[in-house]
């Protein structure tokens, strides 16, 4: 093998260092900057990406605590709204109930009135009817018509006994 005879391996080893270090020169000099420069831009690239993920994160974090008070806000006023609609039911069913009541009473003494006029009337009709009988009785008895003294002399005595 020729490459590791002696009189070539030398110089292509000589040859192999001297190709390498002007590649690493070129490369340093040329290369490495701009894949240096690719590097570092890439790199703040995702830093930048990062960050604001990062900030992203933050602001919905901060939009679910916001939305979560908000909400448990709404679902107090909610619950305060059907308080007060509860109270305000139970208020109308009172007043209601109280209205019906004042109804009731006032219908029943409307009615116990009417009663109590209708009895007073009705005692009178009797007592004319009883006075009319005793006045038609007395005189088939005394088979003779009685004097206006007469009658009332028998109605003032019919009435104290009924009474």
């Amino acid at each position: 093998m020729p490459q590791f005879d002696t009189e070539f391996f030398t110089p292509l080893l000589f040859w192999s260092a001297v190709s390498f270090a002007i590649l690493l020169f070129l490369l340093k000099r040329y290369a490495f900057p701009a894949i240096t420069e690719i590097l570092d831009a890439r790199e703040r690239t995702i830093t930048e990406n990062l960050a604001k993920a990062e900030r992203a994160r933050q602001e919905a974090e901060q939009l679910l605590a916001e939305y979560q008070t908000k909400l448990k806000a709404a679902q107090q006023e909610a619950t305060a709204m059907i308080d007060q609609a509860r109270k305000q039911a139970l208020q109308v069913g009172e007043d209601n109930q109280r209205r019906v009541k004042e109804e009731t009473d006032r219908m029943l003494a409307t009615s116990r009135e009417e009663m109590a006029r209708e009895r007073l009337r009705m005692g009178k009709e009797l007592k004319d009817q009883t006075v009319e009988l005793v006045m038609a009785a007395s005189e088939r008895i005394l088979r003779r018509s009685l004097t206006d003294a007469d009658h009332t002399r028998l109605i003032k005595e019919a009435i104290e006994q009924l009474t």
